[in-house]
């Protein structure tokens, strides 16, 4: 009896403490459709307005997701104001060293936008004395403006991803780059931009990022995030969004072994059982 009672004390206890945990602080871009837009009648809504209150949901968390420009959004989560970034963020060595990211649950690739009736993009050297656009304080500028220097072309960094576009079809940049499910879905809704060249050299993970120092908070995201690809929930997601049935490989429904990235500085390879 005394033993059922303490059970019964620690499950209560176990409840009550997840329920007095403070909601989970974040920040998407917002205007970077079809992942975090403006909802007709107020709010943001997307990709990862779903996913990430799902995963707030399963942790037994509330959660307050900020929609800002993205430029801002490291340098707020890192001064303190979020405890992770829901935007999807593109992991690379360098942010890696001073971030922690859970295992990729999206892959990118970069892919150039244009306007419609413009000559195809084969290669860098096609932009040669033209303007590209792009998001501010993206991989996207960072990689444009050394091919730049490269091949003689100016970069337009822009605040969104909107106005990047908005670059493109009115005629003051040639070109804008961004992520590919942007792209494609930028193009399915206005008829004066199309999708051009995939760098296909460029795939990436999208994931998120934290502190260094949110260990347990990270592999904890990351266990219910691998639980949501175990039970299809992210590739349901993927479909209803970007309109296509995520590949075998996807990152919606492959769960890679350890913490983090492989490969990736933070990435802690130590196996775990997953229990969902």
């Amino acid at each position: 009896m005394l033993r059922r009672l303490a059970l019964i004390w620690l499950l209560v206890a176990g409840s009550a403490a997840a329920q007095s945990l403070p909601p989970l602080r974040t920040g998407v871009d917002g205007t970077f459709a079809p992942h975090a837009m403006p909802k007709l009648g107020g709010g943001t809504e997307g990709f990862q307005i779903d996913l990430f209150t799902e995963v707030a949901k399963r942790m037994k968390r509330e959660i307050t997701i900020d929609s800002v420009s993205f430029s801002t959004l490291i340098p707020g989560m890192l001064a303190g104001r979020y405890d992770f970034i829901a935007a999807p963020t593109t992991v690379t060595k360098e942010r890696a060293e001073n971030m922690l990211f859970t295992a990729g649950y999206l892959w990118t690739a970069y892919q150039f936008g244009i306007r419609k009736g413009s000559a195809p993009i084969k290669d860098w050297a096609d932009l040669k004395g033209k303007a590209v656009a792009v998001n501010k304080g993206t991989p996207y500028e960072n990689l444009s403006k050394a091919e730049g220097a490269k091949h003689g072309f100016e970069v337009q960094a822009y605040d969104t991803q909107p106005d990047a576009i908005q670059a493109v079809v009115s005629g003051r940049a040639y070109a804008v780059l961004g992520g590919n499910t942007t792209i494609v879905f930028a193009a399915s809704r206005n008829p004066n931009f199309v999708a051009d060249l995939e760098l296909t050299n460029t795939r990436a993970h999208w994931a998120a990022p934290f502190p260094k120092q949110s260990v347990a908070l990270r592999n904890q995201m990351q266990d219910v995030l691998n639980c949501m690809k175990k039970d299809g929930t992210i590739a349901r997601m993927s479909e209803k969004w970007f309109g296509r049935v995520p590949p075998p490989d996807g990152l919606e429904r492959v769960i890679t072994p350890g913490y983090g990235v492989p490969g990736m500085p933070g990435y802690d390879p130590t196996p775990h059982n997953l229990k969902c």
